[in-house]
């Protein structure tokens, strides 16, 4: 299994990042502030007024380690990576296999029925630790709901059946997410999913750490050689990278929905550290965007159980075992995709 290595979040304005023998060293205003060895990075992730040297580039591009730039708020800009590594005959058959409906139809059915199934354990955790909570019993309608979409998901569906139920699913999930909301109400509430513009404060962390998660499970699909941008679910699109979309799925309330919870609940993050700007969207402060990357990195760092592969795996390496598996059933190593079921 591939060594979970920490991704370098810049989010300090008027930074510059340069190559300084086999270091990357963060410079603020010609001193410096960071220096990191670069064989200890898995990417690096820069926000607003960043920039880095065409020597550090091409050095990170060299070591496979991606660079993705997003706006201060954390809206992705653009990502900079080296030639595609891995068998360019992998990549020739996620090509033909992405023109296949049926194939296309059973890979995007496993990641559904996943997503569907982790969004159910979320409800059950919250009803686990929250079981007088003011809205248990909607969670708990939902958690049925969710388990009759699984049922629904054993049989043999085509495409546009299963984007139908993946898009159920949702409605049903956000429907009642707010009741898993049990910290600062005034100030965290949920209505409905906004995205650009975030609305609300809870909206806006989803949308960052949702970025967050793109990021890692690019650069997961980018490691073992297949194409971020060619999906299954997630059909092609100019300037979309339909497969990382299409893997995200099953992380979102894994990776992203859970954390997100937990700093509110446990009040890890304060309404104050929010704020609306002047086109209506809601951002966070540079405080809270500092806290909710150590957040993340420390969530990753955590062990989780793979049921299919049988051990335990850090859970910022998920995206990288997720990929090198759907590599695998795409060579025929495996006879179908097994998609991450959390418990």
């Amino acid at each position: 299994m591939k060594r979970l290595l920490n991704t370098l979040y810049v989010t300090t304005q008027g930074s510059y990042l340069a190559k300084d023998g086999a270091t990357v060293a963060v410079r603020v205003d010609a001193q410096e502030r960071l220096r990191v060895p670069l064989h200890t990075l898995g990417g690096l992730v820069c926000f607003g007024q960043v920039s880095a040297s065409p020597f550090l580039l091409g050095a990170c591009a060299e070591a496979g380690v991606g660079v993705s730039f997003l706006t201060e708020n954390g809206r992705f800009l653009a990502r900079v990576e080296g030639p595609a590594s891995g068998n360019v005959l992998l990549r020739r058959e996620q090509y033909r296999r992405a023109d296949d409906p049926g194939f296309s139809a059973s890979v995007a059915q496993a990641m559904v029925a996943a997503k569907v199934s982790n969004c159910r354990t979320v409800l059950l955790r919250s009803l686990r630790d929250h079981p007088e909570a003011p809205g248990a019993l909607a969670v708990e309608g939902a958690a049925g709901h969710l388990r009759g979409v699984l049922d629904a998901l054993r049989a043999s569906l085509s495409l546009d059946t299963i984007r139908g139920l993946e898009g159920d699913a949702a409605r049903v999930y956000f429907g009642v997410l707010d009741h898993l909301v049990v910290g600062d109400k005034a100030a965290f509430f949920f209505g409905e999913r906004s995205r650009r513009p975030p609305l609300d404060n809870l909206n806006a962390l989803l949308s960052f750490v949702y970025t967050l998660v793109m990021h890692d499970v690019a650069s997961a699909l980018a490691g073992v050689g297949l194409d971020p941008a060619v999906g299954y679910l997630h059909r092609d699109r100019p300037g979309r990278q339909g497969l990382a979309l299409d893997l995200m799925e099953e992380f979102r309330p894994v990776l992203a929905d859970r954390l997100v919870l937990s700093l509110v609940n446990r009040r890890q993050v304060e309404g104050r550290g929010f704020r609306q700007s002047e086109s209506g969207g809601v951002v966070m402060t540079d405080a809270t965007r500092k806290d909710v990357l150590v957040a993340y990195q420390k969530r990753k760092q955590e062990e989780i159980e793979h049921r299919f592969l049988g051990e335990r795996v850090s859970v910022g390496l998920l995206p990288h075992a997720q990929a090198m598996l759907l590599a695998r059933h795409l060579r025929g190593d495996l006879d179908g995709y097994p998609p991450f079921f959390w418990r």
